[in-house]
């Protein structure tokens, strides 16, 4: 680990200033971007361990943005288990699995959820719907998660389907990432991927992340939202293509 941030050091950096500045911009996508990213020159198992302290810190900050609190946890207990119990599973899949197919697996996770993103209809889910729902959906989303580092889907589309109004929306998906990146550190740490060790070189990221995100907040008074978010679709697709194809040419 130490060797792979000496040699990439400036494309670690840059990684976590991209990923912070899609995440002020947009609210989310800091996991994503730098999976991605960072996918192109590590084994996935080793960038999710970088990603365990600057995603676990700037989605702490976005969970105590809002006043609901205890009533997302109350409304949310289902969901959040199903995604410590799924991505606990699944993590054993991300440690052992060769570095070239989790990457492949990561690449379709990117897809798929940028064209979900693009073209799926708007949805709405019943609050009795929601009710038998919502572990299901944990689960499977911690299982991506274990498996590819990535916990945005489904459980992003689901709570956007829950109308839940912007602030809540935004407090609930801190509240499902911070709960998916505390999962995958222990499901990393219980296989021997992440080390207690590692948090330094974890922490490092912090500052480009959150110069990033600075940044990006700033942006995005600046620009229409909608071309940011179809260029960073896009993005997601092409860096998707890349991580699928590595297998066909090894």
């Amino acid at each position: 680990m130490n060797d792979i941030l000496n040699s990439l050091s400036l494309g670690f950096f840059l990684t976590f200033i991209v990923a912070g500045l899609v995440k002020g911009v947009t609210g989310m996508g800091l996991p994503t971007v730098a999976m991605g990213l960072l996918g192109l020159f590590m084994p996935p198992a080793a960038a999710a361990a970088l990603l365990v302290v600057p995603s676990f810190v700037t989605n702490v900050w976005q969970l105590f943005g809002g006043r609901a609190l205890g009533a997302l946890l109350r409304r949310f207990a289902g969901l959040l288990l199903g995604i410590v119990a799924g991505t606990l599973a699944g993590a054993s899949a991300l440690a052992s699995i060769d570095a070239l197919w989790s990457g492949f697996a990561l690449g379709v996770a990117l897809i798929v959820y940028a064209a979900w993103a693009l073209i799926a209809p708007p949805s709405f889910v019943s609050p009795r719907t929601e009710r038998w729902l919502s572990p299901p959906v944990g689960l499977l989303t911690g299982l991506v998660a274990g498996v590819t580092g990535v916990f945005v889907m489904p459980a992003v589309p689901y709570l956007q389907s829950l109308q839940l109004g912007r602030e809540r929306l935004i407090q609930a998906l801190g509240l499902s990432f911070t709960v998916s990146a505390l999962s995958l550190a222990g499901g990393l740490l219980l296989h021997g991927v992440f080390q207690v060790g590692q948090l330094g070189l974890s922490a490092l990221a912090i500052l480009p992340a959150l110069a990033g995100m600075w940044l990006g907040q700033r942006i995005r008074a600046r620009i229409s939202l909608r071309t940011f978010r179809l260029c960073f679709l896009l993005f997601l697709i092409g860096l998707g293509l890349e991580l699928m194809l590595r297998p066909a040419f090894r």
